[in-house]
């Protein structure tokens, strides 16, 4: 489940630390539990990403909906 704390940060917050949570599991050295935990936190992370970039298609889907709307209007 995602924390408040995690439906608060923007996109980019979350992709940056996501990124960081990768470069760390792929540098190893963590023990299984950290490994662990970090890859359920990249978890959560991906899901803040997705609702973003699901979010801004919506948006653009909208956009393009009634821009094609206008155009039919039009003719």
């Amino acid at each position: 489940m995602t924390s408040k704390v995690d439906e608060a940060l923007g996109y980019e917050q979350a992709r940056d630390e996501l990124i960081e949570v990768v470069r760390r599991l792929e540098a190893g050295g963590t023990t299984l539990e950290e490994s662990l935990a970090l890859w359920e936190r990249g978890e959560e992370l991906a899901k803040v990403c997705r609702r973003w970039l699901d979010g801004a298609r919506a948006r653009l889907d909208a956009a393009l909906a009634e821009e094609a709307a206008e155009e039919e209007a039009e003719e």
